[in-house]
């Protein structure tokens, strides 16, 4: 392990008319994929099935020879994502605040990560994770999983980025999500669909490669990938 560095039911498709093939991402969204960011639970969920895809797309991140970035829990789908990628010999990068190790971690747990960043604030854990990362994908979570996903849709939103952004809608998790989306476009609140583009893939084990596409780091069209959806 590095040091630890301290720091201050049925699917409601989406509109056709917001939709696009993935082969249709413009080339400015190009980018070199070498990490990805995981927001999901720090609790199981209620179903196994969330956390059999946290284990699939950590696994899918290492097997790609990409670096995890997550929160740093070792409990829930936050862990089952980073022993997923642990598992299939991948690195990872745990970043979580202090005041939070205890709760969403565990001692021995955190000294298998090749990399600890621990901070004093949420604030400074989500701006790591943007720094650190090349790519953004929501598995599901709560409400500090909305929250993180959210706010990299705005930083995409005013332009700070345009690193590509994933829901993993294991089970239609999402579906609630992407209908407000949806319902926030139809009534004049959303102006800026070309600036937000997330993807949105049924499969755990899709989103690697689905992210590959999007950086245009590979040409071949990605089952799994139900649309381009220009939201914001």
């Amino acid at each position: 392990m590095g040091l630890p560095c301290f720091a201050g039911s049925d699917k409601k498709k989406p509109d056709p008319g917001l939709t696009r093939p993935v082969e249709a991402i413009p080339n400015h969204t190009m980018n070199t994929i070498r990490s990805i960011c995981v927001y999901c639970g720090s609790s199981p969920g209620r179903d196994e099935v969330y956390i059999k895809a946290g284990h699939l797309l950590g696994h899918s991140i290492a097997k790609a020879g990409l670096r995890l970035i997550y929160g740093g829990g070792t409990k829930g789908i936050m862990g089952a994502v980073a022993d997923g990628a642990q598992r299939a010999g991948g690195k990872v990068t745990g970043i979580i605040p202090r005041f939070l190790m205890n709760k969403e971690a565990t001692e021995s747990a955190l000294t298998r990560l090749d990399e600890l960043v621990i901070t004093d604030n949420m604030h400074e854990r989500k701006h790591m994770m943007f720094e650190k990362s090349d790519a953004f994908v929501a598995l599901p979570g709560g409400i500090g999983t909305v929250e993180e996903i959210v706010e990299i849709m705005t930083w995409a939103q005013l332009g700070h980025h345009r690193k590509p952004i994933v829901f993993a809608n294991v089970k239609g998790f999402w579906d609630p999500m992407l209908a407000l989306l949806d319902h926030m476009k139809t009534e004049g609140f959303v102006h800026t669909s070309h600036l937000v583009q997330p993807l949105v893939v049924d499969e755990a084990e899709a989103v690697v490669s689905a992210l590959m596409v999007a950086a245009g780091s590979d040409s071949t069209p990605t089952e799994g990938v139900q649309s381009l959806i220009d939201k914001m």
